[in-house]
């Protein structure tokens, strides 16, 4: 039976279908679904870890132990977990081993775009590449052989437009592998240097065997249509240059783009007058055939930053421009903000009108960084708020103005460390945790506070205040988030005491079944005086009328949190009885 799936489905159907039966990852778009989707198998235990580098060395361990084990994340998330990724290299495998990394040209949902095929040459790891939901999941299949095969943990990497796009894909049963036995062998799995020496000679070897298998391997494959010019390829760039060629060109398609092949490059290269190398960010294949001595034509045609499409490809090469349709108005600017009764949006209110430095972090708060608010300073990774407000107060004169803020799912994933790093050291920092009870940018996946697991079992959850508490933070404050009064006396407070504080502003997201929803307001139109003070909170739900100038409330959006009603001075905003 064939079925429409997304890419990442289509990895969670691969999974199923391999015999895999430990599943640990960490939420990042656009990885997320593959985990989300893999759970809903009985047959495989799947988990949410606290940050990736729990859950490749979850996976890692379950390797060992002899099971088939996966772990997926985001580009940046692959990073996190990069300490026992590089190693894991040099241990090899029991079970098979499969890591998927989710990579964002373009940076739809991401703070860089970085290519994580520099991981896979780094770590000398094996990495494939599929380029549409079929290939999604066979080459799950095909990367637990290598693995097991090579013993080796095998990269499989997607983009976001193979994890979010639905392709036709062939549905087959699974396959029980079974657990293999654990043998005690601390040459190969402990690496102290002794070992370690030993190993990396394994690693090289390894590679000399994947570059011969790549050679011949069924998933580089060759299409010669017997044209002028040739195209090298990889995932989702193959789809674009075959919708923008068609025939018309003959194509080197590499399913396994490290280690990459030498011989089957070079010899279709020799068949062409001219080899284009279509790849998004940075030109690894391109490298890797000059390196060689080979004359391709890449990032001098193409963008070293940003997506490829078909019509970007028949422009650069055969000259040939997509027409465009211009609309009678321009489409309005429509930038993503916090939802209507968003539980942040009160903290960056408060936060933007006392004036203080924010050291902000990843998550959908982030957006606490958009007018009108424009409550944010910096934000780099996850974890950076806290760790780098204990380094912005020690260097900076604007010390005892400036806060970090962070989410629960964030503070749980790298927060914590840079708390502990703040009572040791001893500097006065003002930490907000912002815990609306749920992962909220990745789409609403539970983590350690929300006492619920990524299979729906009730569990323990972590108590945040008794957290700080036992890291030596003594003064911890909770406030309800829509309560601006009090939230603006807490900060002023925590920034005049001598002592670091952590601030949890507490009210669940909006868009959860915990979160309370009342009746929508409206505003007044005799008592509202024009004068804009409900605009200061970005709420999407409040615009300006054309003709009146005065506000309005949308009362499809509005929730009731009543928090523009707190900055109306005319009592012109009430609820619509």
């Amino acid at each position: 039976m064939k079925k429409l799936l997304l890419g990442n489905e289509a990895v969670a159907r691969g999974l199923y279908e391999s015999g895999c039966t430990i599943v640990s990852s960490y939420p990042g778009t656009p990885s997320t679904e593959i985990t989300e989707f893999v759970a809903e198998y009985d047959e495989v235990y799947a988990e949410w870890a606290p940050n990736e580098k729990v859950a490749v060395e979850v996976a890692i361990g379950a390797s060992i132990g002899g099971a088939r084990a996966f772990a997926a994340m985001k580009h940046v998330g692959l990073n996190v977990a990069a300490d026992p990724l590089f190693t894991a290299s040099y241990t090899g495998v029991n079970g098979g081993l499969v890591i998927a990394v989710a990579d964002d040209p373009g940076m739809h949902s991401s703070q860089n775009e970085q290519d994580s095929r520099n991981h896979a040459i780094s770590s000398k790891l094996p990495m494939v590449e599929p380029s549409d939901s079929s290939e999604c999941k066979e080459f799950v299949k095909i990367a637990y052989e290598l693995s097991e095969k090579y013993d080796t943990p095998v990269l499989l990497r997607l983009t976001t437009r193979v994890a979010h796009s639905q392709s036709l894909t062939e549905l087959c049963d699974r396959t029980e592998v079974g657990v293999k036995p654990y043998e005690k062998n601390p040459k190969k799995y402990v690496m102290v240097p002794a070992n370690a020496i030993g190993r990396h000679t394994v690693v090289e070897a390894r590679t000399k065997s994947l570059i011969e298998y790549a050679e011949t391997s069924p998933i580089n494959t060759v299409e010669d249509n017997g044209t002028e010019i040739g195209v090298i390829a990889a995932g989702c760039c193959y789809e674009y240059a075959k919708e923008a060629f068609g025939n018309k060109a003959s194509y080197l398609k590499l399913g396994m783009v490290n280690p990459l092949p030498k011989k089957l490059i070079a010899d279709f290269c020799a068949k062409y007058s001219k080899v284009y190398v279509i790849e998004e960010l940075d030109p690894v294949i391109e490298n890797h055939c000059r390196v060689m001595g080979l004359n391709v034509i890449g990032k001098e045609v193409f963008p070293m930053e940003g997506e490829i499409n078909a019509a970007m490809i028949k422009e650069k090469v055969l000259g040939v421009k997509a027409e465009v349709k211009a609309l009678d108005e321009p489409i309005p600017v429509r930038p993503p903000v916090m939802c209507p009764g968003c539980p942040h949006r009160g903290v960056f209110y408060v936060l933007k009108k006392l004036g203080v430095t924010v050291n902000g972090d990843i998550g959908c708060y982030t957006l606490g960084s958009a007018a009108p608010l424009n409550a944010m300073d910096a934000t780099v990774c996850m974890g950076y708020s806290v760790s780098g407000i204990h380094g912005f107060t020690k260097a900076s004169a604007a010390n005892g103005k400036s806060v970090a803020v962070i989410g629960d799912s964030t503070f749980i994933h790298s927060g914590i460390t840079g708390l502990i790093n703040i009572a040791y050291n001893k500097s006065n920092s003002v930490v907000i945790v912002l815990d609306n009870s749920i992962t909220g940018m990745t789409g609403h996946q539970q983590n350690p506070t929300t006492g619920v697991t990524l299979k729906g079992d009730m569990t323990t959850s972590v108590n945040l205040e008794a957290l700080c508490k036992a890291v030596g933070i003594n003064r911890i404050i909770e406030v309800d988030p829509h309560d601006i009064e009090k939230v603006e006396a807490a900060v002023k407070e925590s920034l005049a005491a001598e002592e670091p504080t952590v601030i949890i502003a507490r009210r669940p997201c909006i868009m959860i079944k915990k979160a309370v929803i009342k009746k929508p307001l409206i505003v007044d139109q005799d008592k509202c005086k024009s004068c804009k003070a409900c605009m200061k909170i970005g709420c999407p739900a409040i615009s300006v009328r054309k003709d009146t100038k005065k506000a309005r409330i949308d009362d499809t959006l509005c929730v009731g949190c009543e928090l523009c009603v707190k900055m109306c001075k005319f009592d012109a905003i009430k609820i619509n009885d």
